[in-house]
């Protein structure tokens, strides 16, 4: 059977102020409709066309430089999301 209908089960993203500023008008805390964190990002690119290649690399994966946390657990394009679901769109801190 196809895919359950997925309009009601709306998550929270969290989005990194790296992010929004390359995206005018985008917002902190965007509401969004999706099943996976795959889904949740087409979302996003829908809203802010090009946050999807921001977000993830051409194979496609999250990129290196990107981490996603579904609920406290770090996440892939694969990852299952429940309704209500608390996001973190994080860049990644390196230094040395």
């Amino acid at each position: 059977m196809g895919r359950p209908d997925i309009g009601d089960a709306r998550i929270m993203v969290v989005l990194p102020a790296a992010l929004m500023r390359l995206f005018p008008g985008c917002e902190r805390q965007p509401a969004v409709a999706a099943a996976t964190v795959g889904e949740m990002v087409d979302a996003l690119d829908v809203r802010w066309p090009g946050m999807r290649d921001r977000l993830c690399d051409s194979r496609p994966r999250v990129r290196a430089h990107i981490n996603i946390f579904v609920d406290g657990e770090r996440a892939t394009l694969e990852t299952p999301l429940r309704p209500g679901a608390e996001v973190f769109v994080m860049t990644a801190i390196s230094g040395g």
